[in-house]
């Protein structure tokens, strides 16, 4: 069953970070009507540090808008750069690329949201409202948009969303970010430094350096005691790290000395089991590879919402249909983001030697794995990223690698499957000899101290 259409579908999305942007870029491509209120009154803010964008954000870009020896493989596996810059440059990008900026209207912090059987209006503080067909949430973390979808699913179908979701976003690991005037002796474009209980990634440019210092939380807390931290917050724990080498010339203390403005955030972590409910749809948080993440996802929604759009000629899905639609993008997307966190994850905890295990995959099993190796473990997880299949990509540039959207013009020999099959098991089988290793080692230990 469908409404007959007496108004255009509109959507109204929440929050106009870079996953708000990317959602306004991709319906204004697909002709859909919109709105994007943000509560802050800058489209582009002097916040946060760098962010990366990888082939697969790339990607994106060119249909909105028209290294070191690892980010050499990625390019040559991809045909698309690592983009690296400051976040307030990107959201600026963003925003300007934009056909239509009066879709983005600034100073419209949510207060509530209503649904009914036609529609939802959202409501903001200063007493105006937005109607629309659907609401999506891409506010963040804290979002208020997903917890008035909590409060709705709370009212009618009340076992849904379970205390234990709703700590879902977890935080294990805090970040000290900053970004300072270019240091002449970092020649590198990306560094990471291992180190015990935290790690530096430190990527130079010849006018600026964006450095993160991560360190592990004494304990996981959920974001109901998330603490708020302060500049004290942030120089007391500069001085644990201080002294600590992040090149063979250069300390730590010296680059928070010369910094330009840093900041002690959390990096929460975690995806939740619910992305919808009713009218109402998620762009569920996720800082692995956050931007990238979230223009992939809002791509894929895009195309499902489009598609469905498009099949009712002119009349409106109707509340049901809407919700297969979302749930349809929940199934596709959800067990990517999954995989996505796992491996951001697993990176900081062998980068900051979390645990014995972790220590060895560092000292003992990374030093030998070549740029090669790595680039295919970043391959697996770009290219299985969504792109608008409703705009076209002029020509792909040259590479390696085949996206998984794309037709496999031909099928590995068996020769190519079998190397592959070893390439991949050589990790779990260095790790399983650490082990061993390990285990002997401690048996010897315990033994001689029985013997004394």
């Amino acid at each position: 069953m469908v409404e007959q259409a007496k108004e255009p579908f509109r959507v109204v999305v929440v929050g106009a970070g870079v996953t708000g942007l990317t959602a306004s870029h991709a319906l204004q491509k697909a002709g859909i009507d919109h709105v994007v209120l943000e509560k802050g009154n800058d489209a582009a803010p002097s916040l946060g540090a760098s962010i990366a964008i990888y082939p697969h954000g790339s990607r994106l870009l060119e249909q909105f808008v028209a290294s070191n020896d690892l980010w050499k493989v990625v390019r040559e596996n991809h045909g698309y750069e690592i983009l690296l810059m400051e976040r307030h440059i990107f959201l600026d990008v963003l925003y300007n690329g934009l056909p239509d900026k009066s879709r983005i209207v600034m100073n419209k912090s949510v207060e509530s949201i209503r649904e009914d059987e036609n529609g939802v209006e959202v409501f903001c503080h200063d007493g105006t409202s937005e109607r629309g067909d659907i609401v999506i949430g891409c506010d963040g973390v804290h979002s208020k948009v997903r917890q008035t979808m909590w409060e709705h699913a709370a009212k009618l179908q009340p076992s849904l969303i379970t205390a234990q979701e709703k700590k879902t976003m977890t935080t294990t690991w805090n970040c000290l970010v900053g970004v300072d005037p270019g240091e002449p002796d970092l020649d590198h474009e990306i560094g990471a430094v291992h180190n015990n209980g935290y790690s530096f990634l430190v990527s130079a440019q010849p006018d600026k350096t964006y450095w993160f210092a991560f360190r592990r939380a004494t304990k996981p807390y959920s974001t109901y005691r998330r603490p708020r931290y302060t500049e004290k917050d942030a120089e007391e724990a500069t001085v644990s790290m201080a002294e600590q080498p992040i090149s063979r010339t250069k300390l730590f203390g010296e680059l928070w000395r010369n910094k330009w403005r840093s900041a002690l955030v959390d990096v929460e972590e975690g995806v939740l089991d619910n992305w919808h409910f009713g009218r109402t749809v998620l762009m569920t948080p996720n800082i692995a590879l956050g931007g990238n993440t979230g223009m992939e996802s809002v791509a894929l929604l895009m195309n499902l919402l489009n598609r469905e759009l498009r099949a009712h000629h002119g009349t409106k899905p109707s509340k049901d249909g809407l919700s297969v639609v979302f749930q349809e993008f929940q199934e596709k997307q959800r067990p990517r983001a999954l995989k996505i966190m796992k491996f951001a994850n697993s990176i900081t905890r062998v980068q900051a030697w979390d645990g014995f295990l972790m220590k060895m995959m560092a000292l003992r099993v990374m030093p030998f794995r070549s740029d090669e190796s790595l680039g295919r473990d970043l391959s697996d997880i770009i290219k299985g990223a969504a792109k608008l299949d409703f705009v076209p990509i002029s020509k792909y540039n040259e590479r390696k690698v085949l996206w998984d959207n794309e037709e496999q013009l031909q099928r590995p020999t068996r020769t190519e499957m079998a190397s592959s099959l070893v390439k991949q098991a050589q990790v779990p089988m260095l790790i399983l000899l650490i082990a061993l290793f390990s285990a002997v080692w401690l048996m010897r230990r315990s033994a001689l101290l029985l013997w004394q």
